[in-house]
């Protein structure tokens, strides 16, 4: 399961420093790259509570293999993909096996240990496991780009992938039959939701392409605002709805799942800047901008040490306003960067706030999402704050680095047009946390400083 939960973590960030070179192989702009990394993650999380509600409806086993076939069929496509067209469509399937796939693998893990220490043990080997995925990703993506060719970021997990799924049959207990009279799944609310943040992200990166038939965009953008209330609609009448109306009635949960999707844009937008400049304004190849991120895959890991100790002392609204403003910073000296010209060192700066806002904010936000949750509510308030993670920064990569780098806007310098952007979200995003308020009751300030 681990193993796993490493290879999809991995797939969320080796792209990145990868996408100079796919650029390259198939003639095509920074601005249209964008679907690369947001294809991924908007299906991804689009798909992520339906998957969820497969794992308990058809049997984990059963989903954990499905999703996982998927999900390393989808890389021998992305890694052999002939055109930019197939590896986006790849790149979505990809998604689509991560939402099927992950929670059926969480669940397997909490159902295998008992509750205790045991339990947590196992649970923080799989978080370890995801916080180290996302950290050598930068690493791995320049030596596998530099030595191999991008294609291999790709190939090389399918192996792995195999072994998943030999081990899943031999290890995982079987499934029960499913249940004649369990609930309707709630299918047309998973493809609206899906379908919403797919169709304003064609828009918004369609807006800035010169060559794009004037219809396109508003079409586009008005099938996304369609899709959204349609998912408004169907849930509102669903007898098992995907997310409850019931959800938005907890007015904090809700403000720190927007807050959420606003910071997520910024540090996502941030990832892609970088990995932009050291490549095509500073002229490092592949391998030396992966090692050039290194103190930002390095700093990730002490913050995730260091903010659930600062969370019980200081609290989680505090803990968000901080991450906030590291990272408004850290836009702040990309720009600058950008500006002067600079070479690619000194961007560092930038990436240890980058490191600090996410290790902060997203830590408090977490909390925030599942503050006051019960039996009944705990799996989609963790859906839905999962969810907003991944949504916000493809839409926030879509906005800020599909406008920032749009032809249209060829006279403007992309890297400040686009942290402007990320600017006003995380702006946005502050007012909403200042207006949160939730104490930590002492059980889990106690709870939170022995974890960590």
């Amino acid at each position: 399961m681990s193993m796993l939960q490493f290879f999809i973590a991995v797939d969320v960030t080796v792209v990145n420093i990868a996408l100079p070179s796919i650029g390259a192989d198939f003639d095509v702009d920074g601005h249209t790259l964008t679907w690369v990394v947001v294809g991924y993650t908007v299906t991804g999380g689009g798909l992520l509570m339906l998957g969820g509600r497969l794992g308990d409806l058809l049997g984990r086993r059963r989903v954990l293999l499905l999703g996982t076939g998927l999900f390393g069929t989808a890389s021998l496509l992305a890694g052999l993909a002939p055109t930019f067209s197939l590896l986006v469509a790849a790149r979505l399937l990809q998604g689509a096996g991560e939402a099927i796939a992950l929670p059926a693998a969480m669940a397997t893990i909490v159902l295998m240990f008992p509750d205790g220490p045991r339990r947590s043990r196992a649970l923080s080997v799989w978080a370890a496991v995801a916080s180290c995925g996302l950290v050598l990703g930068f690493v791995l993506s320049g030596l596998i780009t530099a030595h191999l060719g991008w294609r291999w970021i790709f190939l090389v997990s399918v192996p792995f992938l195999l072994v998943v799924l030999l081990a899943a049959v031999f290890l995982i207990e079987g499934d029960r039959p499913v249940a004649q009279d369990a609930p309707p799944l709630d299918l047309p609310g998973a493809l609206l939701l899906t379908a919403c943040p797919l169709l304003f992200t064609f828009g918004v990166v369609e807006a800035g392409e010169p060559k794009t038939p004037a219809w396109v965009v508003p079409g586009a953008l008005a099938g996304a605002a369609a899709a959204g209330a349609g998912f408004a609609r169907v849930e509102a009448r669903s007898r098992n709805p995907l997310l409850p109306p019931r959800f938005f009635a907890h007015r904090t949960r809700v403000a720190a799942n927007l807050a959420t999707m606003l910071l997520s844009g910024a540090l996502s937008t941030s990832f892609l800047l970088f990995t932009f400049y050291l490549q095509d304004r500073s002229g490092l190849g592949p391998l030396g901008a992966g090692l050039t991120m290194l103190p930002l895959a390095v700093s990730l890991i002490v913050f995730s040490m260091l903010v659930p100790r600062l969370l019980g002392r200081w609290g989680a609204r505090a803990c968000v306003l901080a991450g906030l403003g590291f990272t408004a910073a850290a836009t702040a000296a990309i720009a600058l960067v950008s500006a002067l010209r600079a070479d690619g060192v000194a961007m560092i700066p930038a990436m240890l706030l980058i490191a600090a806002g996410m290790g902060f904010g997203l830590v408090g936000l977490q909390y925030l999402a599942v503050s006051g949750v019960t039996e009944d509510d705990a799996g989609i308030a963790s859906g839905v704050q999962r969810a907003a993670d991944q949504l916000g920064g493809a839409t926030g990569v879509a906005v800020c680095v599909g406008i920032g780098f749009a032809p249209t806007l060829h006279s403007l310098d992309p890297f400040l047009v686009a942290t402007v952007l990320a600017g006003v979200g995380l702006v946005t995003g502050a007012v909403l946390a200042w207006r949160m308020s939730t104490p930590i009751p002492a059980t889990d300030l106690q709870e939170q400083e022995q974890a960590g």
